[in-house]
């Protein structure tokens, strides 16, 4: 048993086909399945079911993937350990950002991050928060971005910064007139929502103090702001929206922006990773760098966010 062989697994795991898989491992496809047979000679058992379309797992083999990942994590540790002791920010990093975060966020800061640190090589992916989760768990991404707090025992969080909600509000609604909003005018309110599954559609919901069910509430299958604002100019009601996406509207569609009065409603935004902590120097190195970012824009570009207190 080698290492490779493992690591072939895992790519044959993640993408259920073998040439998908050579091609991401970097071999031809009869030798990684080669190694691969030669495993399953090796362990007398069968690690995938060739017989379905897409290949799956066997019973055994989705035991012997979850331990391959394990493996092959601690067989990397060591050489984060050396880029640690030498200072080394660099090699493959996967992160993952939630979509509510990412078309904002991203662009403050990639740029900065890839001149900061030219060894490293950010993989960078829009996925919901339970995929995030589910992919630090089994090793395939490095960390997250995402609202917090989840309060999960094997995520540690780092907190980035913390984001007001604003309320997008055409002249169509009587709350234009208003100078700043409370929680409570939101209840007569047709609130438009993001589709079931988006963390920022709860927050909406626990700031609005609404019901999933509630007729106040018009929940539209799509994960884009900008649907809703479009719908809301349309006159079918009001939407929230995070501070960031609300910084840029046209300056036409930032006239519809109120404020929450005091205290205004806010997300935490973290990165987040699995408590095993491995590549954990590249983690707090790029922590620290869009932390810094962030403070600088709100000194240089006004940006409405609270930054965290220190560690």
């Amino acid at each position: 048993m080698t290492i490779t062989q493992l690591k072939y697994c895992i790519a044959v795991a993640e993408h259920r086909n073998f040439t998908t898989a050579a091609e991401h491992a970097f071999v031809t496809q009869p030798t990684l399945s080669m190694q691969i047979q030669k495993l399953e000679q090796e362990l007398d058992v069968k690690i995938f079911d060739r017989a379905q379309k897409p290949i799956g797992l066997t019973l055994v083999g989705e035991k012997i993937i979850e331990q391959a990942r394990l493996i092959v994590a601690e067989s990397e540790r060591m050489q984060y350990v050396i880029q640690q002791e030498k200072g080394i920010i660099g090699g493959p990093f996967r992160l993952g950002i939630i979509p509510t975060i990412m078309p904002t966020l991203l662009p403050l800061f990639l740029q900065t991050v890839l001149k900061a640190y030219p060894q490293l090589t950010l993989e960078i992916e829009e996925m919901p928060t339970q995929q995030i989760l589910e992919q630090l768990e089994k090793g395939i991404l490095d960390a997250g971005i995402a609202a917090t707090p989840l309060g999960l025992e094997q995520i540690i969080e780092k907190p980035l910064y913390f984001e007001p909600f604003v309320v997008y509000a055409p002249a169509h609604s009587g709350l234009n007139n208003q100078k700043t909003i409370s929680t409570e005018m939101l209840k007569t309110a047709q609130v438009l929502l993001l589709q079931d599954g988006h963390c920022f559609r709860d927050s909406a919901l626990n700031i609005c103090k609404l019901k999933k069910e509630s007729p106040n509430t018009f929940q539209i299958n799509s994960g884009s702001f900008e649907t809703l604002i479009q719908l809301s100019n349309e006159g079918l009601g009001i939407t929230l929206l995070p501070y960031l996406h609300a910084r840029q509207l046209s300056e036409q569609q930032k006239n519809n922006i109120k404020n929450f009065s005091t205290p205004e409603p806010a997300r935490e935004v973290s990165v987040i990773y699995h408590k095993r902590g491995l590549k954990l120097h590249i983690i707090n190195a790029l922590h620290d760098k869009i932390r810094a970012i962030i403070r600088g824009a709100i000194i240089y570009e006004d940006i409405k966010i609270i930054s965290p207190k220190s560690d």
